[in-house]
This record gives structure tokens, sequence and C-alpha cells, in this order.
């Protein structure tokens, strides 16, 4: 049964509680620093499903030294002829790491097997090793978390078209993410086979409902805090020192060095505001749930006009009686006339 459509979450609740989330990650950022744990977090599903757009704000408040996004190319000439797993062991976290994986081995089980990047032994012998190897990472002390993005196909079908023509997300269509247009139901039916085989109790997958990607990010943030068993770290107190006194430095002259033009200076003379960039797959959204959530005010009732005063019209006096003057009759013809 598909789950309920739900509305799309409003923007400034989204807002505030994507802030907090993110106050959280810090800190477990913080404890799996001092801690020592290491965690992988794999992101993988339908394509255009909001898989970057999670990793990103993740990522927004951590320390690129600690927390990494690993998003592997297609493997080369060399790595092909590796242990399969090999090429993403080098990317595993040491103590007090995270790691993003942008996609993952799991690319075996999904666009390999269905666009036949890989034989059919080569699959087999994916869906044997890989409980084995993440079995592997568990015993070893590495906390994996698997979240797989779920979007249907008119909403994919929806994003693919909102990224053809805008310029800031061109880049993420390939002829491949084309191509899985056309092969929806041998991708579902490739996702079912992986989930039989890696969904095992303790390492199960992580389904996130993704037809509103902004809820989605919610969802999926709070299930990984309240996945980690980390604890807030009393952090040292610190105190900035005053600053010596000088003791003679100068400056080097503006002219012996080479500054970068004051372009915002240019932008506040012109008295141009660049159009704030919006992105269009939850613009688009964004009106269609407003027109269909928010009922349109009643018109409000116009002021009736005040007539203004009128003078009072002076009263008509009476019309004088016209005076009747009397007819002559005509005479008859033979008769005479006399004068009055």
């Amino acid at each position: 049964m598909g789950s309920k459509k739900r509305p799309k979450l409003d923007n400034d609740l989204y807002e505030a509680e994507l802030t907090k989330l993110q106050a959280e990650l810090v800190e477990m950022q913080e404890w799996l620093r001092t801690s020592g744990n290491r965690l992988v977090v794999i992101f993988e599903g339908r394509d255009a499903a909001g898989k970057g757009g999670a990793i990103k704000r993740i990522m927004e408040y951590l320390n690129p030294r600690v927390a990494r996004i690993v998003a592997l190319p297609a493997p080369t000439e060399r790595e092909r002829t590796q242990w399969y797993f090999q090429r993403y062991i080098e990317h595993l976290p040491a103590a007090g790491e995270i790691r993003l994986l942008d996609r993952s081995w799991y690319n075996r089980a999904g666009v390999e097997r269905v666009m036949g990047y890989c034989t059919a032994a080569e699959y087999q012998r994916f869906l044997r090793q890989c409980p084995i190897f993440e079995q592997m990472l568990a015993e070893d002390g590495i906390m994996l978390r698997k979240y797989w993005f779920s979007v249907s196909g008119k909403e994919q079908d929806r994003r693919f078209r909102s990224r053809l023509t805008d310029p800031m997300r061109r880049w993420k269509l390939s002829p491949t993410d084309l191509e899985s247009l056309t092969r929806w139901e041998e991708y579902s039916r490739a996702k079912d086979e992986m989930f039989v085989h890696t969904d095992l109790p303790g390492n199960h997958w992580r389904v996130v409902e993704a037809e509103d990607k902004k809820r989605a990010r919610i969802n999926m943030i709070a299930d990984l805090l309240a996945s980690v068993p980390y604890e807030k770290v009393k952090r040292p107190h610190l105190k900035l020192p005053k600053r010596p006194t000088s003791t003679g430095y100068r400056r080097t002259e503006r002219d012996l060095q080479l500054y970068v033009d004051d372009f915002a200076a240019s932008l506040e003379r012109s008295g141009k505001r660049p159009k704030k960039y919006v992105d269009p797959e939850d613009e688009d959204r964004h009106h269609r749930s407003e027109a269909k959530l928010v009922p349109k005010p009643e018109p409000k009732p116009e002021p009736k006009p005040v007539p203004e005063p009128v003078a009072p019209t002076p009263p008509e006096l009476p019309t004088p009686a016209r005076a009747i003057t009397p007819t002559t009759p005509e005479p008859k013809v033979g008769e005479a006339v006399t004068e009055p």
C-alpha cells in the first residue's frame, strides 16, 4: 500500500527544525571525534530523489577534516581488475571520522546490474559478499547506516524536466540518468532483489520518502541522530588572549600588493538587485501546494459610497395659464366677411 501523500512542509518550520538538527550534528561530530568512533552513511536511491541535497545540509556546519563526502567516478581500467570492494576500502574513516557515501558499492546491484555494466557472475558474487563485507565493518567497530531515498516516477520525471532548463543543475543529468526513465521497472526489480539480500537484522536499509525534499531531509537527519548513541561532550572553556602592544610593525603599502577589485561597490553604485536563485524543483511544488492548500481569501465587501449632500430643490412655481384666443369660424363660400 502506497503511503498517503502529505502536503509540502512549511518552509519556516523546515528552516527552524533544520537549524536545530544541524546543531545536533555538530554535537554528534564532536562525540565521534573525541571518542574515536567511526561512522559511514550510505546514500542510495532513485536518480533525482534528493540524496545530494540531504548530504549538503548535513555537511553545512561540520568540520571538513572530520566529515567528508565520498562520490567516486566510474572505475578506471585498473580498478576494474581489482576486488570490487577494494576501491571503497581506502575511503573508509579512521578514528573520529565520518564518511558520507554519495552512491556506494551498491552501484553493482543497481545501475551496473540494469545497464549491463557487470556480468551475471559478478552480480551474484556481489550479493553473496556484500553482507559479509558489511559484517566485517561492523565487527571492526564501524557504524554503518544505509539510506534509500524513494520517489515516484511522476516526481522524478518532473525533477528531470526542471533540470533540463536549470543552468545550476543541468550538470546533474547524464545519459545514464535519462535512460533510467525508460527502465523504471527494471530498477525497481533490481532494488527489490538487493533488499532481499542486504536488508538484514542489525543492518537494515532505512527508506526515506522523498516526494517532498525538505520533509525528506528533516526525516533522514533526525533518524541518523537517533541511531547514533552520541553524548554531549563538555568542551574546555576558551578565553581570547589580549593583543600584545605593537613593536613598531608597519603594514606593507597597498600600492605594493595586488588587491581584487571592489566588485561589491560596483553593485551598490549600480542600484541593481540580482534576482535570487530559487530551486525550481521547490518553487514549482511550492506554487502548486499553495494553490491547493491555502484557501483564497474572500473578497472584502466594497464600502458603500456615501452620497454627497444635495442642495434642496426650490419649489416649482405654477406655470401661468396660456390665454386662449377665440378662433373666428371661416366664412362659407359666398358669405360676406365682416370685421370685428
